[in-house]
């Protein structure tokens, strides 16, 4: 297995509890009395909605807060596409009265000039940052265009094997490269594993345009493979959110967890809980 340290010594040394989602630093950011002495990791864990697909969005926002996570991404089951803007306003202040930033959705699909001006004006009504997008290929000039004039970055995602648009970072990247640098990639590691890349590698070759990262596991580095409970896969999470780390990467750290839609919590809870003992034994 790729993993050198094991599951319970990441837990173990984590000294944290899902219900805080956080290390144990001062706000000075000096240890605690018999805390060994660590710099805070500058990576921020956040969620995508779409692990919590079969829910509500009380039921999303409730089960994100228990984790201990103030970022959110929203997918359109939460936040409909096709809402009012007074009630996508609404929904946004239901996520941030729970102490929740919604920073961004997707991922949205781009198909038609229409769902390009479309999925903009929705994100310019939720204020979200970013959009986590699939646009199609002929549609990238008008993206660029929409990017500069809303001043909204667009992260596109790449799904895997068998995906025609952006199988891989690098099938994003060569259609991006030379649109604005706020077109970038959301690199969803799991598919990038399942296509037979290194995902490390591949934050590191395109750092310069990674805008977002949907973190998960996957049960084999092939098109079989499957979304499992993070650390129990084959991909190498110490190494990657390492890798993360030396890039100076600024953007969420979003857990997307594919399985058990009709009772994910237990298996996000143990995928969130893995991802803060790694980062605390970094």
């Amino acid at each position: 297995m790729k993993n050198n340290l094991s599951r319970r010594s990441f837990l173990a040394t984590s000294g944290t509890t899902l219900a805080t989602g956080s290390i144990s630093f001062s706000k000075t950011g000096a240890a605690q009395p018999g805390v060994p002495a660590k710099k805070p990791s500058k990576l921020v864990l956040g969620m995508a909605s779409y692990t919590f697909r079969t829910f509500k969005l009380e039921e999303a926002i409730s089960m994100t807060k228990r984790l201990g996570l103030t970022r959110l991404s929203l997918k359109d089951m939460h936040l409909p596409l096709t809402l009012s803007d007074a009630d996508i306003k609404a929904a946004i202040s239901l996520v941030k009265n729970a102490g929740i930033e919604p920073y961004s959705c997707g991922v949205v699909y781009m198909k038609s000039e229409q769902e390009v001006n479309r999925a903009f004006e929705y994100a310019k009504s939720a204020g979200m940052s970013v959009i986590i997008g699939v646009p199609n290929h002929e549609l990238l000039a008008l993206v660029n265009k929409k990017i500069q004039e809303y001043n909204i970055q667009v992260a596109v995602h790449n799904h895997g094997p068998g995906d025609k648009l952006y199988p891989s970072p690098e099938s994003v990247y060569e259609k991006i490269k030379t649109l604005d640098k706020r077109c970038g990639m959301c690199i969803d590691i799991g598919h990038t594993q399942r296509i037979g890349i290194d995902p490390s590698d591949a934050v590191k070759q395109y750092a310069d345009r990674v805008l977002d990262i949907h973190v998960k596991d996957v049960s084999a580095p092939t098109t079989q493979g499957s979304t499992v409970e993070i650390g129990r896969g084959v991909i190498d999470i110490p190494k990657f959110l390492k890798t993360l780390m030396q890039i100076k990467y600024s953007g969420i750290v979003s857990l997307e967890y594919e399985k058990d839609n009709k009772d994910p919590l237990p298996g996000a809870a143990e995928s969130i809980g893995y991802l803060n003992g790694v980062l605390a034994a970094l």
